[in-house]
């Protein structure tokens, strides 16, 4: 077994038994011990030890929060717990590791590896399909480092796929004569737009308009609709589904915006001017939209 890979289990060890002590930090050294002296004497490499599992158990409420944002149908406690604790190994390493050290893919693919050798027959699916989630809405840095062979799938049918729909805003205000975008920030240090799912309500201006005031507490008016997106996502019970993000231009007056603290996955959400909004850490699909949302408001 790679050093790596040994030391990925052992953390994990560790973290089940932490788990099972309703997440205790104080047993955390003398479970560590045990599992070292048992299952890796003579091991090294114990500082990358050490830093990973006390990084997973001081990061584990924010890790959670990731996990249910992806696994909606799947809240915390009810995911095994082998599978709950690879997956926040798995995605402690996803976002707070060293990429040069432990690349995105790599990160996945160990958590994947482990959750086959330790959890149930359908566990490395499970595994794939929320750490998959979650690096494309990371905007799955670093895939185009290792160039690796394409298997050939069979094409799919994307009529067939059922359809998540979801609603975007752009929302704007002006004030002294300056115009402001709200924008929300992500666990992953990105700004981006405010949005959420729209497949209860048949009025996508009511379904956004909805979105914006449970999110960030503010009504807005829709101006018009300015884009959307469509891609394939892959949801760890349901499988591929059809995401259709509608996002629509929105006015409103200059008012404290405040983020409601149950949006999963954010972690706050502030004015920019449009002097500001160029200095930002942004998705693409997010930049261009601002770009067009700009060019109409100041033509």
């Amino acid at each position: 077994m790679a050093i790596r890979h040994l030391a990925r289990s052992i953390v994990m060890q560790t973290l089940f038994e932490w788990d099972f002590q309703n997440n205790d930090n104080s047993i955390l050294e003398s479970a560590l011990k045990t599992n070292l002296d048992e299952f890796g004497p003579g091991l090294e490499n114990v500082h990358f030890i050490e830093e990973l599992l006390k990084g997973v158990a001081n990061k584990h409420k924010l890790l959670d929060e990731i996990i249910e944002k992806a696994a909606p149908d799947w809240p915390i406690e009810k995911i095994a717990a082998v599978d709950r604790n690879v997956l926040r190994l798995g995605l402690y390493e996803l976002i707070f590791g060293d990429r040069e050290q432990v690349p995105p893919k790599v990160a996945i693919n160990e958590a994947i590896e482990l959750a086959k050798s330790y959890g149930g027959e359908n566990s490395g699916k499970f595994i794939n399909g929320v750490l998959g989630a979650i690096y494309r809405e990371m905007g799955e840095p670093g895939k185009d480092d290792v160039r690796k062979k394409k298997i050939k799938k069979e094409p799919v049918n994307i009529e067939d796929l059922p359809i998540e729909k979801k609603a975007g805003a752009i929302v704007y205000a002006r004030y002294e004569n300056k115009l402001y975008f709200a924008m929300v920030h992500d666990v992953f240090g990105y700004w981006t737009l405010t949005k959420g799912g729209i497949d209860d309500i048949a009025d996508e201006h009511e379904g956004v308009k909805r979105e914006v005031q449970e999110e960030i507490g503010i009504n807005v008016r829709v101006v018009e609709k300015i884009g959307e997106n469509e891609y394939i996502a892959h949801h760890p019970e349901k499988g591929q589904i059809r995401k259709q993000v509608h996002y629509f231009l929105c006015e409103t007056e200059y008012q404290e915006i405040s983020l409601n603290k149950e949006s999963g996955g954010l972690d706050d959400a502030k004015w920019f001017t449009m002097e500001e909004i160029v200095n930002l850490t942004m998705y693409d699909d997010v930049t261009n939209l601002l770009a067009e949302s700009i060019k109409k408001l100041t033509s």
